[in-house]
């Protein structure tokens, strides 16, 4: 028997970031590095010159690797993505979740395939940025335009950065398109890429949310600026896969999802959904918060109760 087969750790969950060149990769990533508190992130890049971590975050480097503040890493690959994989799943202690940036004229989809031939990575979300000024514009260039659009139509999460920069006009047009030439994707706008957390990430606030902050307040409440979480309570004997369609759908308005559902046949469910994408698996023994789903939208588009009345579920009040 291999050492793999013998390796009782839980799957580390993959994100990878991409987009062309300037869409603002290496914002988002030093935006996220600075909200760990706490989550050990690990970053791969093809070249630590591709994304320069900011110098205030960096508490020493060596050949291969930078060490955060924080517990978080930062690793270069080159042209050696799985054997850059097979070196962090070593780390002690382990990453919580890793980001991968992909170079500019990377297809996010193919790092994506190459991560799920190792049995002790998953897939969470592919995020792929795109400039509100300029995506419609190099979509159609002669060179590029192939790559952006395969980068776009593999995205989970599409995040239209630098949105403060074009008219509301363009702008609008410009949102507009992206959510009908890339309808898989859910589409969200952002200045200086700024982004919370738990939208790229399943193990940031979608869990701490049900154990330490349901009490707070009546739902939904919000914990970022322009963007909410509600939490729905779903009775006994409901079905996982059905609830996790609902929430996929675009008509949700939903940019993330999680919880545990205990279904018809007793056993627990994890429900998870990243734009239009959706997984439920069996859940660890010894879950908590059963019956619960964490619900992240946008603030102007969030309609909990509508939610809880599809689902056959209720908004949570205490």
């Amino acid at each position: 028997m291999s050492g793999d087969a013998l390796n009782t750790q839980p799957t580390m969950p993959v994100t990878v970031v991409g987009g062309y060149l300037g869409a603002g990769k290496t914002t988002l990533v030093n935006h996220l590095l600075r909200q760990a508190n706490g989550l050990r992130l690990a970053i791969l890049v093809n070249d630590f010159g591709d994304l320069p971590i900011d110098a205030d975050l960096i508490e020493n480097q060596d050949e291969n690797v930078i060490s955060i503040s924080g517990g978080c890493v930062c690793c270069s690959f080159g042209s050696d993505l799985i054997g850059a994989l097979i070196d962090l799943r070593n780390l002690e202690p382990r990453p919580d979740h890793l980001l991968i940036e992909a170079s500019g004229v990377a297809l996010p989809g193919a790092i994506a395939e190459s991560v799920s031939l190792l049995q002790d990575f998953k897939m969470d979300s592919i995020v792929v940025l795109a400039d509100a000024e300029t995506v419609q514009q190099r979509s159609r260039e002669k060179y590029f335009s192939d790559t952006i659009n395969r980068q776009l139509t593999s995205a989970d999460l599409i995040v239209l950065n630098k949105c403060d920069l074009p008219g509301r006009d363009d702008l609008s047009k410009t949102e507009t398109w992206l959510r009908n030439d890339f309808p898989n994707a859910a589409c969200l706008c952002t200045q200086r890429a700024e982004l919370p957390l738990c939208l790229l990430t399943e193990k940031d606030v979608l869990g701490s949310v049900i154990e330490t902050r349901i009490n707070a307040r009546t739902t939904p409440f919000s914990y970022h600026p322009g963007y909410v979480t509600s939490v729905l309570e779903f009775p006994k004997g409901r079905d996982p896969n059905a609830i996790a369609a609902v929430l996929a759908h675009e008509d949700s308005g939903l940019l993330r999802a999680k919880g545990h559902i205990e279904g018809a046949d007793g056993e627990i469910y994890t429900v998870q959904t990243v734009g239009r994408r959706s997984e439920v698996r069996r859940s660890p023994v010894g879950v908590g918060s059963v019956g619960r789903v964490v619900l992240i939208a946008p603030d102007w588009h969030v309609a909990p109760a509508e939610l809880a009345d599809a689902l056959g579920g209720r908004v949570h009040i205490r």
